[in-house]
């Protein structure tokens, strides 16, 4: 998922920056509201089109799936009132509530699931998030224009039950549903607003504990409100989640402290000022951000050139001095802290084996990249570097250039726009170098692993290797059923990927927060969707 899930985006495709607060009113109504901050503009709240995480945040708390994600995203009922698998695990029977409506008073059915998978894989509508279907049936094919869309393992038997059919077994197969690319779709909706769909509050649908309401497409402020055609209503405490982008981090601090935000997210700087306070909570996110380098342009074809990059960065240095706010070096792809051996129960990152270059290493990177550029025919190499607008993104992006410009004959020149743009120049390879992150949409390894397949949109790079791609078809097919195999295949991909430096990871990021404790019961995750607002309450 690109934060601003696609830099993830840097709000992210980036993380976004929730800050709940108090709504300044005083009341009864001062208790039923959260106002929260976000560093990031909100993109579209089309669940077939969207790849940043703020979009899914919202949609995870406006809409519902089969199912809903819990408290360290256990599986809780959404729409599926209970479910069968076969003994095979490769067809799944869902029985859907049949007083579950959307926002217009319609009702949610099985054929509102069938059209909302078919439209997502449906080569037209050019989602990044196809490749999260593959394992059900006829997903690939799909994709790849060899099957017709009606093929999909989707089945609506009647109105109130759907049958899901898989190719092979889909160990986290559960946890997707809870994601919101599966979500279901109100097709009269779409095909009433056409393109304008989802690009504002008014032409959307919603069939969750919320409604979007106040959003016109660019302004910076937006609203959930509750939803009074949820089924589940009566549980639902707020009446509204207020956010507006702030983009300055003293800011929020400063509302803070005059007693107008409930919980404001820190910058390294106040992380480190705020670090004894009572308040302060630290939340690690299953996340990286990264470097992703065109590499159709010749000079970052160059491995040499690519690992001198890496080697001149001090990651732990950028996680503790630059980025600060609870991120950790990572010499992994995958996130630390996301899953566990099926053998011996160690964390994903524990089997990863980083190479020389993700090791800082001044003297040797000058040698490197001195090589590399021999061997394309260059004596220099000036290039752009693209990140978001966000003053934590600006910090890091003058670190970048700062420690790149210290290999000789080598200019970066900096780049800082909003989120909403850097999504679409990512996702249309509009760039020479950019940051970007990845925040993981479920709890698996897979779903950092998969965008750098060759096929997936998300691989913004660009970066090819049959081998791997021929490993991630294993543990996602053949392999699937077999847990130790599986695991096996993807920690071999991400030596691969590490040692041919197809990104540059740099860090894992981290939040902190100053937290009024009258907030409760908000579900924070650090996979998928992060924030959950069904049963939270102000005290």
């Amino acid at each position: 998922m690109h934060i601003s899930r696609n830099i993830s985006v840097l709000a992210s495709v980036a993380g976004i920056s929730l800050i709940l607060v108090g709504c300044g009113q005083n009341s009864s109504q001062q208790k039923k509201t959260i106002t929260t901050s976000t560093d990031s503009e909100l993109t579209t709240v089309d669940p077939s089109k969207t790849t940043a995480v703020g979009t899914f945040n919202v949609l995870n708390n406006v809409d519902e799936g089969l199912f809903r994600l819990g408290k360290d995203s256990k599986v809780e009922p959404g729409i599926a009132t209970s479910s069968t698998v076969s003994k095979d695990g490769k067809t799944y029977t869902f029985n859907l509530r049949k007083n579950a409506k959307w926002s217009n008073g319609d009702p949610v059915t099985a054929q509102d699931f069938v059209y909302s998978w078919r439209r997502t894989l449906n080569p037209k509508t050019a989602s990044q998030y196809g490749y999260l279907f593959s394992g059900i049936k006829n997903a690939d094919k799909i994709q790849d224009k060899k099957a017709a869309v009606s093929s999909l393992g989707i089945k609506a038997n009647g109105k109130y039950k759907l049958t899901v059919t898989l190719e092979q077994r889909i160990p986290y197969f559960k946890l997707l549903m809870g994601f919101p690319v599966f979500f279901p779709q109100d097709s009269k909706t779409v095909n009433k607003y056409g393109n304008k769909y989802g690009t504002s509050s008014k032409t959307q649908v919603y069939n969750g504990p919320f409604t979007l309401t106040k959003w016109t497409g660019t302004n910076l402020s937006w609203t959930l409100k509750k939803n009074n055609h949820y089924w589940d209503k009566k549980n639902v405490k707020l009446d509204n989640v207020k956010f507006s982008v702030v983009k300055d981090p003293s800011t929020g601090l400063n509302l803070f402290n005059e007693g107008k935000l409930d919980m404001a997210q820190l910058s390294a700087t106040q992380s480190k000022q705020m670090n004894n306070k009572k308040d302060l909570v630290s939340r690690q996110q299953s996340s990286n951000y990264y470097i992703a380098f065109n590499q159709k342009i010749k000079a970052f074809k160059n491995l040499k050139i690519r690992q001198a990059m890496s080697m001149i960065i001090n990651r732990p240095m950028l996680a503790d001095k630059v980025v600060s706010g609870g991120a950790i070096s990572n010499d992994s792809f995958v996130s630390k802290g996301l899953a566990v051996s099926p053998k011996d129960g160690t964390d994903f990152t524990k089997d990863v084996t980083a190479p020389a270059s993700m090791k800082y290493n001044p003297t040797k990177a000058k040698q490197l990249f001195k090589q590399g550029l021999q061997e394309v025919g260059l004596k220099s190499l000036h290039f752009t570097l693209l990140n978001s607008d966000t003053y934590d993104q600006k910090q890091l992006s003058e670190y970048l250039q700062s420690a790149l410009e210290k290999l000789p004959g080598l200019h970066v020149t900096l780049n800082n726009i909003p989120g909403r743009v850097i999504l679409s120049r990512q996702a249309d390879h509009q760039f020479q170098a950019t940051v970007a992150n990845w925040f993981a949409d479920f709890s698996d390894p897979i779903t950092f692993l998969n965008i750098l397949t060759s096929t997936n949109p998300s691989n913004i790079s660009r970066w090819k290797n049959s081998e791997y791609d021929k490993l991630i078809d294993a543990s996602n097919n053949d392999d699937g059923g077999n847990a130790q195999a599986r695991w096996d295949d993807m920690v071999k991909a991400q030596n691969l990927a590490l040692n041919d430096q197809a990104i540059i990871p740099l860090y894992q990021s981290g939040e902190k927060w100053m937290i009024k404790s009258s907030v409760k019961d908000v579900v924070y995750n650090t996979a998928g969707a992060n924030y959950n607002f069904k049963n939270a309450y102000i005290k």
